[in-house]
């Protein structure tokens, strides 16, 4: 059945299948602090906003959701913000098979990449780049979150680093009393805010423009069209507001 559908068509089930995985995952009563099942509309809302890191809850995350759930929530940010496609490719080569010429079609449809050669490369490029950047924006931000929350600051310092990379906008600075307060008592912090506003532009340009920046560096005039225009796009959306 699947070798009928086009590139677009897997990707859309693709995602739809992770939004409801998520959803199901999410239902389980290991999912919430109370140990109940959450309601299905709920976790729905839930899975949707994180697997397409829009940021927008139901339910506050560092109060209503346990380790598990926001685990669940977390992956769901991830392969949402790295792509189904992606996640799916990255599995096939650890197992050593081989990537189809079909499976580079789709990869190249997901990441809007300009040509199928090279896209193996450009894959690994993708999610090595990515750990590592996350891994570095956990540990700026880990020294700050354990001083004030001890050892779960550090599952607090790596959530929010892929969170912010992925420019997910959810947090775990929550409580029962005070829920929905986002990174707020942080806002005269300036490790964290220049580190979760650095993942958010890094994350935010791109794995193409990243690549043109690495390659080409000063030589601007040498990038794709695509990346200038994110480049300048970016720049003027974070500077004219700043300023005004």
């Amino acid at each position: 059945m699947f070798k009928k559908l086009n590139s677009f068509q897997i990707i859309i089930i693709g995602f739809a299948a992770l939004i409801l995985a998520g959803a199901l995952l999410l239902m389980l009563p290991a999912a919430s602090k109370s140990g109940n099942v959450t309601h299905f509309k709920d976790t729905l809302f839930t899975s949707v906003s994180a697997v397409c890191v829009t940021g927008l809850v139901v339910k506050d995350t560092a109060s209503y959701w346990s380790g598990f759930g926001q685990a669940v929530i977390l992956v769901l940010i991830q392969i949402g913000g790295l792509g189904v496609i992606t996640v799916a490719l990255a599995f096939e080569l650890l197992s050593g098979k081989k990537v189809s010429l079909r499976q580079r079609s789709t990869m190249r449809e997901a990441l809007a990449a300009p040509g199928i050669g090279g896209i193996i490369r450009s894959t690994g490029f993708l999610l090595k780049g990515t750990a590592v950047i996350e891994l570095v924006g956990s540990l700026v931000m880990m020294p700050v979150f354990v001083g004030d929350y001890g050892f779960s600051g550090a599952w607090m310092a790596v959530f929010h680093s892929v969170s912010a990379f992925c420019n997910a906008g959810f947090d775990l600075m929550g409580s029962e009393k005070a829920q929905f307060v986002s990174v707020t008592s942080y806002a005269s912090d300036p490790v964290i805010n220049l580190a979760i506003m650095s993942l958010i532009v890094i994350g935010g340009l791109g794995f193409l423009t990243w690549k043109d920046m690495l390659e080409n560096r000063r030589h601007i005039r040498h990038y794709r069209l695509q990346s200038k225009v994110i480049l300048v796009t970016s720049a003027c959306l974070i500077l004219i507001p700043a300023l005004c």
